[in-house]
């Protein structure tokens, strides 16, 4: 069994998937690399064939009509036999040396009868638009270097969130959750994220930058207008996140109050965007989104809409959506939310 499985979903990626394949090779034979050509127009499905021949024991090209990204993570889920699994999109990178302390890491976890859940390292956000880079880091909150239950964890600030970089499952974590990535629909990674949090009992923290986010790309998905443009797939998402999580019965505290943040988080991007498209067709799509959270997950509703999100991108009146709007342009510079 490899330590680890790592899905890569490609579609159209020829100009960059090279690159983020040659640094998933440093992590050699414990690394198996899934190539998830997910019914590419260009030359990626020949790339990954001519990729998987050069390492038949590293890698293995997969291809697939297109499913979205959704649909090529599931696929990669699905083929993947590795103790660990985790996503690398095409786009972004690994570091070699943090992956070899990863690996080292996992290594040592496969002696062990009960192997963690869930292991957490760094991110980094390369902007190329604007040429800066910033690393998001979880020692504030996480103890390093040693298995963590739910009571370990401690409080992570706004900008802390558990992202699809930042987080490497265990294999039979995920087939056994709820998670269920709908196909052709941006946003995923946010259920993938936080559906299967519910079923983590053990965590461990490695202090080390191990992914590169890159941010900057034209038309990429977290792009403001693109999101706009895709409004309804991120309302989709935002509402399976309550529905494939039972939330209010989670018993750990902790463990709740992880998931909620989250689930605050893409709760008040959703909102917000619905706030700067402005129209009164996004405006009513916002009323629609908060009436079914009000209805169908009422203990939620009473947190976010109470909380500091909720209160502020709920202001009346264009005075308060224009006052909203202040908020959330001030906020994506200092949480980075697209």
């Amino acid at each position: 069994m490899k330590l680890l499985s790592v899905a890569t979903p490609c579609y159209n990626s020829q100009a960059y998937m090279e690159h983020c394949i040659e640094t998933l090779l440093t992590g050699g034979d414990d690394v198996e690399i899934l190539i998830v050509d997910d019914g590419s127009k260009d030359d990626t499905a020949a790339i990954a064939d001519r990729l998987a021949a050069e390492h038949p024991d590293i890698i293995r090209a997969i291809h697939q009509e297109n499913k979205g990204h959704g649909g090529a993570v599931t696929t990669g889920l699905r083929n993947a036999t590795g103790l660990y699994f985790k996503v690398v999109d095409s786009d972004d990178w690994v570091d070699p040396d943090a992956l070899r302390v990863i690996l080292d890491r996992l290594r040592d976890f496969a002696k062990t009868e009960k192997p963690v859940d869930l292991v957490i390292s760094n991110y980094i956000y390369d902007k190329a638009d604007v040429g800066q880079r910033r690393a998001i880091r979880y020692a504030h909150a996480l103890p390093e270097n040693r298995v963590l239950t739910w009571n370990d964890v401690g409080h992570f600030r706004k900008w802390e969130n558990l992202l699809m970089h930042s987080m490497i499952y265990r294999t039979e974590v995920l087939r056994h959750s709820s998670l269920q990535l709908p196909e052709h629909t941006f946003y995923v990674d946010n259920l993938y994220c936080s559906v299967p949090l519910a079923k983590v009992k053990t965590l461990y923290y490695i202090n080390v930058d191990l992914y590169h986010y890159y941010i900057g790309r034209e038309g990429q998905s977290v792009q403001e207008q693109t999101m706009i443009k895709r409004i309804d797939q991120q309302i989709l998402v935002n509402k399976l996140m309550m529905e494939q999580v039972d939330l209010e019965h989670i018993r750990n505290h902790k463990q709740r109050k992880t998931i909620l943040k989250y689930h605050d988080m893409i709760t008040a991007v959703t909102t917000a965007l619905l706030i700067v498209a402005g129209t009164p067709e996004h405006l009513e799509k916002k009323r629609e989104l908060w009436a079914y959270i009000r209805k169908h997950h009422p203990w939620e509703y009473r947190r976010l809409r109470y909380g500091m999100f909720g209160v502020f991108l709920n202001l009346p009146g264009p005075a308060g959506r224009k006052l909203d709007v202040s908020v959330y342009r001030l906020a994506n510079k200092i949480f980075h939310f697209n």
